[in-house]
């Protein structure tokens, strides 16, 4: 039995990979998604995998806030009073959770690999969110879908590969191992879209497009479903040889968004990599 309908797997279709779009999904009731549940799978990963800080964060912020010190288990079997966000990294590592991430990907394969061949690096994410917690301003590097399951939200998303709302160096600041917050100024906002979530309701987000999110007056429990393609990781490579090139004085271009496949600073970059031409890059420019 799917869990989407067919008009959203059309509408997927249709859009993927660059246009944001609300899908429908029948997830919401699932049983590995409630709140116990989901504070013992917190309990059995590692420290790694799991991040969770105080939800009421402004929209900007320059660095990963810190962590609240309430045990995982406790702030999310007591999310309705914890002030708290939660994300469990990488679900796949459970074999149950493995599995629903594989039934879900596997709805939208064929559309996925006729457009940007075959998926890599398939993962999954759960937030638990406190009423009126904020997820900041921050791009990622993945294809990725977004399930409500509980509660409700608002994603306001803006343009992916628009350098008016993630500038080149802060990209391939990201690509080279720095953070994935944004700098955040008030008059972006008006250049965003806003997206509302309820339980039933998903959101497809391009790959480094930048958003933040508003959680309803509810608990929140979403499932992010993310793979990487080929074209994603050549635009990331892409990125990283366009910082060498800005470190010895150079002005690059940006990146072409989808449908161009940036191979030629990917694989220049793919090979001084290979031979070990990416320190000497660097130390030239200190």
């Amino acid at each position: 039995m799917r869990i989407f309908d067919a008009p959203s797997l059309t509408t997927f279709a249709e859009a993927y990979p660059e246009t944001p779009h609300v899908l429908q999904h029948g997830l919401h009731a699932h049983p590995l998604l409630e709140l116990e549940r989901l504070a013992q799978l917190a309990e059995c990963l590692p420290t790694n995998s799991l991040e969770y800080n105080f939800a009421k964060q402004p929209i900007g912020i320059s660095s990963k806030p810190e962590p609240t010190g309430i045990p995982i288990g406790h702030t999310i079997r007591d999310i309705a009073n914890s002030d708290s966000w939660a994300v469990l990294k990488n679900i796949e590592q459970d074999p149950f959770y493995g599995a629903l991430l594989r039934e879900l990907l596997a709805e939208f394969r064929p559309a996925i690999e006729q457009r940007t061949g075959h998926m890599l690096k398939t993962q999954g994410f759960i937030f638990v969110t406190s009423p009126g917690g904020v997820t900041p301003y921050h791009f990622d590097p993945e294809h990725n879908i977004l399930l409500q399951i509980r509660g409700s939200k608002v994603m306001t998303q803006f343009p992916a590969g628009d350098s008016a709302y993630a500038p080149d160096e802060l990209h391939e600041s990201y690509h080279n191992g720095g953070a994935r917050e944004l700098r955040w100024r008030d008059e972006l906002h008006a250049g965003g879209r806003e997206f509302a979530l309820g339980p039933g309701e998903a959101l497809f987000v391009p790959v480094m497009a930048p958003h933040f999110v508003r959680n309803g007056p509810e608990v929140s429990i979403s499932l992010s479903i993310t793979w990487r393609s080929g074209w994603s990781y050549a635009e990331s490579d892409a990125r990283v040889f366009n910082a060498m090139l800005r470190r010895v004085g150079l002005k690059p271009a940006s990146p072409g968004r989808w449908p161009e496949r940036n191979l030629a600073k990917a694989y220049s970059y793919r090979v001084l990599r290979k031979i070990g031409a990416t320190r000497f890059a660097s130390s030239q420019a200190d």
